[in-house]
């Protein structure tokens, strides 16, 4: 997958956070082993544009003050709870020649005939898979047909997914990625207003016991 290219500007320890966010840069922390860590700010529109694209899982190439940096992985993106905007960011150091662990997540495709012909529920018991490879081996996601799921006894596991070469799924193969399940029975509902003349009988037949009694 061809690495995408950021531009970030070198942070210094004065500069907080809030600051930067007011005048619309996101502070963001380069980490890694072996590599000393780097402090980062950035455009927040140009790094919210390359993270829609590029997610948790493509190469990102740094450029710092106009300098070639490092081969990143966005890490963590911090939000605000009650904006919902962006805050701060964490990239993982990346070495083309070293193996990564990171998520790709899972695109469903085509029909399944449990839907289609036995109106069942379509149901994903996962929606990403845990992978290991190289970093240009990785890919944006993992298609998974579901033209399998022919009735509620078919299942798409782990060890059914087709990857691209060079990338090792860590999930166990017995786990179960998708199915197809029986549409739930309608259940018959008493009508509001049978209750409530129900009610209204049982609570006049009462009455008029205690009426007789009391005579």
């Amino acid at each position: 997958m061809d690495a995408t290219i950021l531009e970030v500007q070198s942070r210094n320890a004065e500069e907080k956070a809030k600051d930067l966010l007011a005048e619309d840069f996101i502070p963001a922390e380069f980490y890694g082993k072996g590599v000393d860590n780097m402090s980062f700010k950035m455009d927040y529109q140009t790094f919210r544009r390359i993270f829609n694209k590029a997610g948790n899982n493509t190469v990102i190439d740094i450029v710092v003050d106009g300098k070639k940096g490092p081969n990143v992985l966005v890490g963590e993106v911090q939000y605000h709870p009650i904006s919902g905007n962006m805050i701060h960011v964490d990239f993982r150091n990346v070495k083309m020649d070293q193996e990564i662990t990171t998520n790709i997540p899972l695109t469903f495709v085509g029909t399944a005939p449990a839907v289609k012909n036995l109106s069942g529920i379509f149901m994903s018991k996962i929606d990403e898979v845990e992978v290991k490879c190289l970093p240009k081996a990785l890919v944006h996601n993992i298609e998974v047909s579901i033209d399998s799921l022919e009735d509620f006894h078919c299942f798409v596991r782990i060890k059914d997914l087709v990857v691209p070469a060079g990338i090792t799924i860590l999930n166990e193969p017995e786990d179960l990625v998708a199915v197809v399940v029986e549409p739930r029975a309608e259940e018959e509902v008493t009508p509001v207003a049978a209750v409530v003349a129900e009610g209204e009988t049982a609570e006049g037949e009462a009455k008029e016991g205690e009426n007789k009694e009391g005579k």
